[in-house]
Protein backbone atom coordinates (compact mmCIF):
# COMPACT_ATOMS: atom_id res chain seq x y z
CA UNK A 1 0.00 0.00 0.00
CA UNK A 2 1.30 3.45 -0.95
CA UNK A 3 0.79 5.60 2.13
CA UNK A 4 2.11 9.09 1.37
CA UNK A 5 2.04 11.56 -1.50
CA UNK A 6 5.84 11.61 -1.51
CA UNK A 7 6.02 7.84 -1.84
CA UNK A 8 3.41 7.93 -4.63
CA UNK A 9 5.45 10.54 -6.53
CA UNK A 10 8.63 8.49 -6.13
CA UNK A 11 6.95 5.28 -7.33
CA UNK A 12 5.35 7.04 -10.31
CA UNK A 13 8.76 8.29 -11.41
CA UNK A 14 10.25 4.81 -11.04
CA UNK A 15 7.34 3.29 -12.97
CA UNK A 16 7.86 5.85 -15.77
CA UNK A 17 11.54 4.86 -16.09
CA UNK A 18 10.79 1.12 -15.93
CA UNK A 19 8.06 1.44 -18.56
CA UNK A 20 10.35 3.42 -20.87
CA UNK A 21 13.02 0.70 -20.69
CA UNK A 22 10.51 -2.12 -21.15
CA UNK A 23 9.14 -0.46 -24.27
CA UNK A 24 12.66 -0.14 -25.63
CA UNK A 25 13.51 -3.79 -24.91
CA UNK A 26 10.16 -5.30 -25.91
CA UNK A 27 8.41 -3.01 -28.41
CA UNK A 28 5.83 -5.61 -29.47
CA UNK A 29 4.79 -7.21 -26.19
CA UNK A 30 1.55 -9.18 -26.44
CA UNK A 31 -0.13 -12.31 -25.17
CA UNK A 32 1.38 -15.59 -26.36
CA UNK A 33 -1.74 -17.77 -25.99
CA UNK A 34 -3.40 -18.79 -29.27
CA UNK A 35 -7.18 -18.79 -29.78
CA UNK A 36 -9.74 -17.98 -32.47
CA UNK A 37 -12.70 -16.65 -30.45
CA UNK A 38 -13.54 -15.24 -27.04
CA UNK A 39 -14.62 -18.57 -25.56
CA UNK A 40 -11.33 -20.19 -26.60
CA UNK A 41 -9.53 -17.22 -25.08
CA UNK A 42 -11.20 -17.87 -21.72
CA UNK A 43 -10.40 -21.60 -21.90
CA UNK A 44 -6.75 -20.90 -22.73
CA UNK A 45 -6.36 -18.40 -19.88
CA UNK A 46 -7.91 -20.80 -17.34
CA UNK A 47 -5.58 -23.56 -18.56
CA UNK A 48 -2.56 -21.25 -18.21
CA UNK A 49 -2.78 -21.18 -14.41
CA UNK A 50 0.43 -22.78 -13.08
CA UNK A 51 1.31 -23.79 -16.63
CA UNK A 52 3.49 -22.30 -19.39
CA UNK A 53 1.90 -20.63 -22.40
CA UNK A 54 3.92 -22.96 -24.62
CA UNK A 55 2.34 -26.05 -23.05
CA UNK A 56 -1.14 -24.51 -23.16
CA UNK A 57 -0.75 -23.80 -26.89
CA UNK A 58 0.32 -27.41 -27.46
CA UNK A 59 -2.77 -28.67 -25.64
CA UNK A 60 -5.26 -26.23 -27.16
CA UNK A 61 -4.06 -26.94 -30.69
CA UNK A 62 -5.72 -30.36 -30.35
CA UNK A 63 -8.40 -29.32 -27.87
CA UNK A 64 -9.90 -26.59 -30.08
CA UNK A 65 -10.11 -29.00 -33.03
CA UNK A 66 -11.95 -31.54 -30.89
CA UNK A 67 -14.25 -29.07 -29.11
CA UNK A 68 -15.23 -26.59 -31.84
CA UNK A 69 -18.34 -24.99 -30.35
CA UNK A 70 -19.50 -23.90 -26.90
CA UNK A 71 -22.05 -26.74 -26.94
CA UNK A 72 -19.20 -29.25 -27.27
CA UNK A 73 -17.97 -28.08 -23.86
CA UNK A 74 -21.48 -28.02 -22.41
CA UNK A 75 -21.95 -31.66 -23.44
CA UNK A 76 -18.42 -32.85 -22.63
CA UNK A 77 -17.78 -35.65 -20.14
CA UNK A 78 -15.55 -34.63 -17.24
CA UNK A 79 -13.44 -37.78 -17.37
CA UNK A 80 -12.68 -37.36 -21.06
CA UNK A 81 -11.97 -33.65 -20.81
CA UNK A 82 -9.60 -34.28 -17.91
CA UNK A 83 -7.53 -36.54 -20.17
CA UNK A 84 -7.53 -33.90 -22.90
CA UNK A 85 -6.01 -31.22 -20.65
CA UNK A 86 -4.07 -33.48 -18.27
CA UNK A 87 -0.63 -32.10 -19.15
CA UNK A 88 -1.55 -28.53 -18.12
CA UNK A 89 -1.69 -29.57 -14.46
CA UNK A 90 -4.54 -29.18 -11.94
CA UNK A 91 -6.63 -30.84 -14.63
CA UNK A 92 -9.55 -31.86 -12.39
CA UNK A 93 -10.15 -28.35 -11.10
CA UNK A 94 -9.62 -26.79 -14.53
CA UNK A 95 -12.06 -29.27 -16.08
CA UNK A 96 -14.69 -28.52 -13.46
CA UNK A 97 -14.33 -24.76 -13.94
CA UNK A 98 -14.23 -24.76 -17.75
CA UNK A 99 -17.23 -27.06 -18.21
CA UNK A 100 -19.25 -25.26 -15.52
CA UNK A 101 -18.39 -21.93 -17.14
CA UNK A 102 -19.54 -23.26 -20.51
CA UNK A 103 -22.98 -24.05 -19.07
CA UNK A 104 -23.21 -20.66 -17.37
CA UNK A 105 -22.13 -18.77 -20.49
CA UNK A 106 -24.78 -20.59 -22.52
CA UNK A 107 -27.64 -20.42 -20.03
CA UNK A 108 -27.05 -17.03 -18.41
CA UNK A 109 -25.11 -14.97 -20.95
CA UNK A 110 -26.63 -16.14 -24.23
CA UNK A 111 -23.51 -17.94 -25.38
CA UNK A 112 -21.25 -14.88 -25.12
CA UNK A 113 -18.44 -14.16 -22.67
CA UNK A 114 -19.58 -11.30 -20.38
CA UNK A 115 -17.94 -7.95 -21.11
CA UNK A 116 -17.93 -6.46 -17.59
CA UNK A 117 -15.73 -7.24 -14.61
CA UNK A 118 -18.72 -7.85 -12.33
CA UNK A 119 -20.33 -10.35 -14.68
CA UNK A 120 -17.23 -12.24 -15.80
CA UNK A 121 -16.16 -12.81 -12.19
CA UNK A 122 -19.31 -14.93 -11.71
CA UNK A 123 -17.82 -17.61 -14.01
CA UNK A 124 -16.21 -20.53 -12.16
CA UNK A 125 -12.43 -20.33 -12.04
CA UNK A 126 -12.27 -16.69 -13.14
CA UNK A 127 -10.10 -14.50 -10.91
CA UNK A 128 -9.34 -10.80 -11.45
CA UNK A 129 -6.20 -11.82 -13.33
CA UNK A 130 -8.17 -14.00 -15.74
CA UNK A 131 -10.89 -11.36 -16.03
CA UNK A 132 -8.41 -8.59 -16.88
CA UNK A 133 -6.75 -10.72 -19.57
CA UNK A 134 -10.03 -11.80 -21.17
CA UNK A 135 -11.77 -8.42 -21.01
CA UNK A 136 -8.76 -6.61 -22.43
CA UNK A 137 -8.08 -9.02 -25.28
CA UNK A 138 -11.71 -9.79 -26.14
CA UNK A 139 -13.34 -6.39 -25.78
CA UNK A 140 -10.65 -3.78 -25.18
CA UNK A 141 -12.19 -3.30 -21.72
CA UNK A 142 -9.48 -2.32 -19.23
CA UNK A 143 -10.58 -2.19 -15.61
CA UNK A 144 -7.31 -3.24 -14.00
CA UNK A 145 -3.96 -4.94 -14.48
CA UNK A 146 -3.54 -8.71 -14.84
CA UNK A 147 -1.16 -9.82 -12.08
CA UNK A 148 0.43 -13.21 -12.73
CA UNK A 149 3.57 -14.76 -11.21
CA UNK A 150 5.89 -12.70 -13.45
CA UNK A 151 4.12 -9.47 -12.50
CA UNK A 152 4.19 -10.33 -8.79
CA UNK A 153 7.91 -11.15 -8.80
CA UNK A 154 9.08 -8.30 -11.01
CA UNK A 155 6.87 -5.59 -9.51
CA UNK A 156 8.50 -6.32 -6.17
CA UNK A 157 12.00 -6.71 -7.61
CA UNK A 158 11.81 -3.41 -9.49
CA UNK A 159 10.45 -1.53 -6.48
CA UNK A 160 7.01 -0.85 -7.92
CA UNK A 161 5.23 -2.60 -5.03
CA UNK A 162 6.17 -4.08 -1.67
CA UNK A 163 3.02 -6.19 -1.45
CA UNK A 164 2.74 -9.96 -1.86
CA UNK A 165 -1.00 -10.26 -2.47
CA UNK A 166 -1.91 -9.98 -6.20
CA UNK A 167 -4.90 -7.71 -5.51
CA UNK A 168 -2.77 -5.28 -3.50
CA UNK A 169 -0.03 -5.33 -6.14
CA UNK A 170 -2.66 -4.55 -8.77
CA UNK A 171 -3.87 -1.58 -6.72
CA UNK A 172 -0.30 -0.26 -6.35
CA UNK A 173 0.35 -0.56 -10.09
CA UNK A 174 -2.95 1.11 -10.98
CA UNK A 175 -1.92 4.08 -8.83
CA UNK A 176 1.48 4.59 -10.43
CA UNK A 177 0.88 3.68 -14.09
CA UNK A 178 -1.19 5.71 -16.60
CA UNK A 179 -4.41 3.84 -17.39
CA UNK A 180 -3.49 3.68 -21.09
CA UNK A 181 -0.54 1.45 -20.08
CA UNK A 182 -2.42 -0.97 -17.82
CA UNK A 183 -3.28 -3.54 -20.47
CA UNK A 184 0.16 -3.95 -22.03
CA UNK A 185 2.18 -3.60 -18.82
CA UNK A 186 1.43 -7.21 -17.93
CA UNK A 187 2.88 -8.42 -21.23
CA UNK A 188 5.97 -6.25 -20.92
CA UNK A 189 6.76 -7.84 -17.57
CA UNK A 190 5.97 -11.38 -18.77
CA UNK A 191 8.33 -11.03 -21.75
CA UNK A 192 10.96 -9.32 -19.61
CA UNK A 193 10.80 -12.16 -17.09
CA UNK A 194 11.10 -14.79 -19.78
CA UNK A 195 13.87 -13.20 -21.82
CA UNK A 196 15.91 -11.02 -19.47
CA UNK A 197 15.17 -11.69 -15.80
CA UNK A 198 14.03 -15.29 -15.16
CA UNK A 199 12.88 -16.61 -11.79
CA UNK A 200 15.89 -18.91 -11.45
CA UNK A 201 18.86 -17.59 -9.47
CA UNK A 202 21.03 -15.18 -11.46
CA UNK A 203 22.95 -11.91 -11.21
CA UNK A 204 20.28 -9.20 -11.27
CA UNK A 205 22.97 -6.56 -11.81
CA UNK A 206 23.15 -7.77 -15.40
CA UNK A 207 19.39 -7.41 -15.97
CA UNK A 208 18.88 -4.38 -18.26
CA UNK A 209 16.04 -2.66 -16.38
CA UNK A 210 17.83 -2.97 -13.06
Amino acid sequence: MIKTAQELKKRKEKARKVLRELKRLIPNAKMALRYSNNWELLVAVILSAQCTDKKVNEVTEKLFKKYKKLDDYVNARNSEFEKDIYSTGFYRNKTKNILASAKLVKETFGGKIPNTMEAILTLPGVSRKTANVVLGNAYGVVEGIAVDTHVIRLSRLLGLSTEKDPKKIEQDLMQILPKKEWFTFTYYLIEYGRNYCPAKRHDHAKCPVR
